[in-house]
């Protein structure tokens, strides 16, 4: 194993909520302290505990007789994986990546694409359409990164960490026992590397951690909310799992229930007329940056002017409805 200056070998997970990230980073401790008697520890961090949200892991693994003594997050991982490509837009995915270190991104991306896409200029890449895979094997993404993890640490034993994910699941969803498995060795057989050598040790290097981004230090004068969460910087595209809706003008009878349906307020209405020509506001579209691929409009939608389908590259930028009304009274 290749430790840091302190023992360490170190994982970082990034990721937003509703990926099973935290579960993903149980599991992977688990099966290097439980069942291959290393030392470790695994924990994560995060805001609010919903969908959408930022969420880290970090799990760190040492010889079995050194103690572990720290709680710190995992700034200088010597692997990080990236569990969805939007997360790159928003989220600084790769600081801290030790030299000689590996980025794992779920994408459809090429290597060389993926490289340019998260602005790595050292380590090696390796990319893996989890997504895709989580979808035709009806699992979940983690369990895709997963095996990608395995595939590039070697001391991690692929079926130990199998052990782990039946033990997980057994009692309360026996049935995802199967899906899971295959996506896990989906991801461990299908991940595609560019220049991917053993993660290794490298000279210390500095890593600055991020300050607040609020507080009496930074705050505006007056407490003005310069950014508010209605603001148009909002991006929910990370949350999405390969699906979206997809909206179809000409079956819509405008009755509003998506809107309703809608946790996000993705919907966008402009003025109009109804059938009888009086003024009405009609369905415009979706404002697929707000939108984080739920899927209730679909269910609430009565007549199928709402259809799922599973997300391309570009596709909702092309189609997405940014402009919208202006507040009533303004």
């Amino acid at each position: 194993m290749v430790t840091d200056e302190w023992g360490f070998f170190n994982i970082r997970l990034e990721s937003i909520g509703g990926y099973g990230a935290h579960v993903a980073g149980r599991i992977l401790s688990e099966a290097g302290v439980l069942h291959q008697g290393f030392g470790g520890s695994n924990f994560s961090s995060y805001g609010s505990e919903k969908k959408g949200t930022p969420v880290k892991g970090y799990i760190r693994f040492c010889a079995a007789d050194q103690e572990v003594r720290t709680s710190e997050p995992v700034e200088e991982p010597h692997l990080i994986a990236i569990f969805h490509e939007a997360l790159a837009r928003t989220q600084p995915v790769t600081a801290g990546l030790r030299q000689g270190g590996v980025a794992l991104l779920n994408t459809r991306k090429s290597a060389a694409a993926a490289r340019e896409l998260l602005h790595l200029d050292h380590g090696a890449i390796g990319v893996v359409d989890a997504i895709a895979i989580a979808l035709e094997e009806k699992s979940r993404v983690n369990m895709v990164m997963l095996g990608a993890v395995c595939r590039v640490v070697a001391f991690l034993d692929p079926e130990a960490v199998k052990a782990v994910i039946r033990d997980t699941f057994g009692k309360k969803y026996p049935q995802s026992i199967a899906g899971n498995l295959r996506a896990f060795d989906r991801g461990y057989h299908e991940l595609l590397c560019e220049d991917v050598p053993h993660p290794a040790a490298s000279a210390p290097h500095q890593v600055r951690r991020p300050g607040p981004a609020v507080g009496y230090l930074q705050a505006p004068i007056g407490g003005v909310i310069t950014q508010p969460g209605s603001s148009h910087v909002k991006d929910l595209s990370a949350s999405r799992q390969g699906l979206l809706p997809e909206f179809l003008r000409e079956k819509c009878i405008d009755c509003a229930q998506c809107d309703i349906a809608c946790p996000d307020l993705c919907f966008v209405w402009e003025p109009g007329a109804d059938k009888r020509g009086k003024p009405a506001l009609v369905l415009r579209g979706i404002d697929y940056q707000y939108c984080k691929g739920c899927l209730k409009c679909i269910e609430a939608c009565p007549t199928d002017a709402l259809v799922s389908r599973v997300e391309e590259d570009g596709w909702a930028e092309t189609h997405r409805s940014a402009q919208r009304l202006a507040p009533v009274g303004s």
